[in-house]
Order: structure tokens, then C-alpha cells, then sequence
């Protein structure tokens, strides 16, 4: 404890030397930089003490669709106890479509299967790759990538005819969506008749 007091002590003291010592431009950007380390260090020790969610864990006592609540020093429960009620009440496979902005969207993620949306949810929510997903579900990692894939296909095929219905009216996204759903859909049927 003493010695790492001693080191912030004689560290802070050789940058008031360095400080007081510059007198070139060359000098003062090596003030700069030791500034800069300074800071960085200060900003990952506050970051440590800000509420945040791990986006790519997983709780391991994720079965079947149920969430065993996470350990008490969670950011969950931090966020809860501060009144903050959002991430923890869409936390569920079986409403993910709610978390969705665009209506169609959430309509077309709202008429797939359990399956495919708990796979959806784990994907796209929870950052997990298929072989985490697979080893949750007691799946093989090719059963769940070809859940994913048709859940994927299944609104996209849908979403698609819809965007089209809209016309000029449509966002830039869902106009980019568009060519790039027209140029894979000519790749794959190319592909089928090659």
C-alpha cells in the first residue's frame, strides 16, 4: 500500500518536473502525452464504476427460455434499484419484437416460431455466436445457424414485397435494403441454377 502510494507520489512529481522543464514544442508534446495516459487511466477507472451492460455474456443458468435472476452485484439490479425498468422488462425472447422501432418489422418478428425468436433474441440482443447459442440449447451449432438463417429469410422475404408497396415513400436504409436484398436474391438463384 505504501509503495503504490510512493509511485503516484514520484510519478506526479516527475511530471511537475517534466512540466516546469519544457521549452521546446517536442517537450511540450511529451507533456501532452503524459497528460493523455493520465486521462485514459482516470476514464478506465470511472468506466469500471458506471452502470453498464455486458452485451456479449451470457447468465449460464440460461434453460429453456428462463432467466435465473444474475448475482446481486449485476448491473441489473443496479439499474433497477436506481428506478431504471427498461432493459430488464424486454429482456425476454418472447418479446423481442417490442424492442423493435419499425412497425412491419416488429409485426414480421412477432409471427415467428419461440424458437426462432429465442435464437433471434440470443443473436441480436444478447451478441452471442451460434456455438454459445448451441451449447445453451443442447443443439449442434449447424441446427441453430439454420434456425437463425430461416428466421432471418422468413422476414426478410416478407419485409421485402411490403418496402416495395411503400414506393418513394421509403427511408434510405429500407431503399438500401432493397438493392442489397435484390442483388443476394440473384446471387442465390444463380447459384440454384448454375
Amino acid at each position: 500500500m505504501k509503495n503504490d502510494r510512493l509511485m503516484r507520489d514520484m510519478k506526479r512529481e516527475a511530471l511537475t518536473r517534466m512540466e516546469e522543464a519544457a521549452r521546446t514544442e517536442d517537450d511540450f508534446n511529451a507533456v501532452v502525452v503524459q497528460w493523455d495516459k493520465r486521462d485514459a487511466n482516470r476514464e478506465r477507472k470511472e468506466r469500471y464504476h458506471e452502470i453498464s451492460r455486458e452485451e456479449k455474456t451470457l447468465h449460464k443458468d440460461y434453460h429453456g427460455g428462463a432467466l435465473i435472476p444474475p448475482p446481486f452485484q449485476h448491473p441489473y439490479w443496479r439499474e433497477l434499484l436506481k428506478g431504471e425498468f427498461i432493459n430488464y422488462i424486454y429482456d425476454n425472447a418472447s418479446e423481442i419484437w417490442q424492442v423493435i422501432e419499425d412497425q412491419e418489422i416488429a409485426v414480421l418478428v412477432k409471427s415467428l416460431t419461440n424458437k426462432q425468436k429465442e435464437v433471434l433474441f440470443l443473436s441480436a440482443v444478447r451478441l452471442c455466436t451460434t456455438a454459445q447459442i448451441a451449447c445453451y440449447k443442447e443443439q449442434t451449432n449447424r441446427a441453430v445457424r439454420k434456425l437463425l438463417a430461416a428466421a432471418l429469410a422468413s422476414v426478410r422475404d416478407k419485409l421485402a414485397p411490403l418496402i416495395r408497396e411503400q414506393g418513394t415513400q421509403t427511408t434510405l436504409a429500407k431503399r438500401e435494403f432493397l438493392a442489397w436484398y435484390d442483388k443476394e436474391k440473384v446471387v442465390v438463384d444463380s447459384g440454384d441454377n448454375g
